[in-house]
């Protein structure tokens, strides 16, 4: 009942939700140069490090689905909205400690605003992935089927797991703020230990089940097989079901951890 009617309280203040959303995007691309341009060039330049690292260095051709550029892309623009989510929600409650005292917002919105214009940015990165789609299918490299209209669905998944992840974060950090070192070291190991630069086939049993408890490694899972053929590496609905479950429980756990830590954040803060 808690979940539901703090839902019902974030629903109705909405509109703020947007304002406070659009002032984080206009701050973020007013400091820099570039603007909005980082936000594509990032991964494209991530993945074209890690395309030369692999297959011209490493001599890997066998690390994900052919064309490898595109498999790199995709992974790395999840993975650019799920780090930064976890290291701006951990500290949502910290910076904006005067509005979260002296605002009577259901105080949630402050990690979802993180949530939501990172999501934002993502989307904004999609050309990126949407013009190599063009080029590689051109090129009759790129297997388009059904999934692909799945793909929102993995969007709005990651969204969830996000969401849940950052309501457990922002009130443990404010009142441990050792927390912002623990997550970018975690971040660091979890970007090997996802399966973001490899299928995740690729895993040996019996870790392959530990890194399904990512929920990103189902979500990539989505993306990912409405552009490749599914002969070379078969569609792993064992991390698929587990994403979509972990996601929808993190969620709950969110909103429960952080109603059961609100009042001890406000003193702290």
């Amino acid at each position: 009942m808690k979940l539901i009617t703090r839902t019902q309280a974030i629903l109705a203040r909405r509109s703020v939700l947007w304002t406070l959303v659009i002032r984080d995007l206009r701050v973020r691309y007013s400091r820099s140069v570039l603007g909005y341009l980082w936000t594509i060039l990032d991964p494209l330049l991530m993945s074209s490090v890690y395309f030369v690292v692999f297959v011209f260095i490493l001599k890997r051709n066998n690390l994900g689905h052919e064309p490898y550029f595109m498999f790199l892309v995709i992974g790395l623009l999840s993975w650019q909205w799920f780090s930064g989510c976890l290291t701006d929600t951990s500290r949502a409650l910290i910076q904006e400690s005067k509005l979260v005292r002296s605002t009577n917002l259901p105080r949630e919105m402050w990690v979802l605003r993180v949530v939501l214009s990172k999501g934002i940015e993502y989307l904004l990165s999609l050309p990126v992935l949407v013009f190599f789609s063009i080029v590689y299918l051109v090129k009759g490299q790129l297997h388009v089927n059904w999934w692909v209209l799945l793909f929102p669905l993995a969007i709005v998944l990651q969204a969830v797991a996000l969401t849940g992840i950052g309501l457990i974060l922002a009130p443990v950090t404010a009142l441990v703020t050792d927390t912002q070192r623990v997550v970018r070291i975690a971040t660091r190991v979890m970007f090997y230990a996802t399966p973001v630069v490899y299928a995740g086939h690729l895993v040996p049993a019996p870790y392959d089940k530990v890194t399904w408890l990512n929920p990103l490694a189902g979500i990539l899972e989505i993306m990912r097989a409405g552009l490749f053929r599914h002969d070379r590496f078969p569609i792993l609905w064992g991390a698929i079901g587990t994403s979509v479950v972990v996601s929808f429980a993190l969620l709950v756990a969110g909103f429960a951890v952080f109603s059961r830590l609100e009042r001890a954040v406000l003193k702290e803060i």
